[in-house]
């Protein structure tokens, strides 16, 4: 069997197991997973911009955000169904990560992180001056009404998970082709040595501004269907808080390996979980967990894995 072939099946493998465990985990981690499956697919955009093209972005939260009140705009002050406000959702992210990598790309190393971060302040700040609209911090609450397609109750468990199920499936595949593509690979190239590939002749800047757009759009995404199944758009989702977190996964899970971010998801939120559930000063316990792992594991779990005992994890 070859590489592509084991990668292929290692992909639906995972989302068969996905599939399954609805019918096998109690309802409480049924659940959980399948809040974990939107925020891996926010991940795996990161991941792609971090992971496979060496752009470290802390503005992300922006294009989550922005995936969120496109959505929930929508579908509070225009009564779109939720597949026309998804695609509002989707066309907001998308214009956003335009002009966002327009003009942070004309920035390198710690300066292009200022800049994202900076970019990601003022969408936070632009919720909160429009708050007669956004509702500020308060959020707003999609209706549960509202939240029906066709026959399908995304309120419902089973409606809610293989939603997300769906999304998580689709952007998982096509992560898993690009960075087996010619684009994926010119990407890899530009994250070992930007100027060796643009001396072979790659046009650099328009590789990472479709990095940035595609990564952004996935990331707009996971935000979209985050108010959809869960009923809530926040200013909370906006802030550095949201942009740190899938930089959080993507180092634990493995940056630059496709199942990484699920793992470093996952991983992520049970840590947080039991620790929560064992002292109200959880996040020491996470931080000494988060420390011994970068020590003991600096290039993820997945990536361990991969180091360690399957060399053609992609």
């Amino acid at each position: 069997m070859t590489d592509i072939q084991r990668s292929n099946w290692l992909h639906i493998g995972v989302v068969i197991a996905l599939a399954c465990s609805f019918f096998i985990l109690p309802e409480y981690h049924s659940g959980n997973l399948a809040r974990i499956l939107v925020l891996a697919v926010y991940a795996m955009g990161y991941n792609l911009l971090f992971g496979y093209t060496g752009l470290l972005s802390l503005g992300h939260a922006l294009f989550f955000a922005a995936g969120m009140y496109g959505l929930g705009l929508a579908m509070q002050f225009f009564d779109f169904n939720p597949i026309a406000a998804v695609i509002a959702g989707l066309i907001l992210a998308l214009v956003v990560s335009i002009c966002v990598g327009f003009l942070a790309l004309r920035t390198t190393g710690v300066a292009f992180m200022i800049v994202t971060l900076m970019f990601a302040q003022a969408g936070y700040l632009t919720i909160l001056y429009f708050g007669e609209y956004t509702r500020g911090d308060e959020g707003f609450v999609i209706q549960q009404a509202d939240r029906m397609v066709g026959m399908i109750d995304l309120t419902s468990p089973m409606g809610r998970f293989f939603t997300a199920l769906l999304l998580f499936a689709i952007c998982f595949f096509i992560i898993a082709y690009i960075v087996r593509s010619g684009f994926g690979l010119a990407l890899v190239a530009i994250r070992e040595n930007e100027e060796r590939a643009t001396m072979l002749g790659y046009d650099v800047m328009r590789l990472k501004l479709q990095a940035v757009v595609i990564s952004g759009v996935m990331s707009g995404s996971a935000g979209a269907a985050y108010a959809l199944l869960f009923g809530y758009a926040g200013a909370t989702f906006a802030t550095v808080q949201y942009s740190i977190f899938p930089l959080l996964w993507v180092l634990l899970g493995g940056a630059g390996v496709t199942i990484g971010p699920l793992i470093g998801t996952i991983f992520m939120f049970y840590l947080i979980d039991y620790s929560s559930a064992i002292t109200p000063a959880y996040m020491l316990i996470a931080g000494l967990a988060l420390v011994l792992l970068t020590l003991f594991a600096p290039q993820g779990l997945a990536g361990e894995l991969r180091r360690r005992f399957l060399p053609w994890l992609p």
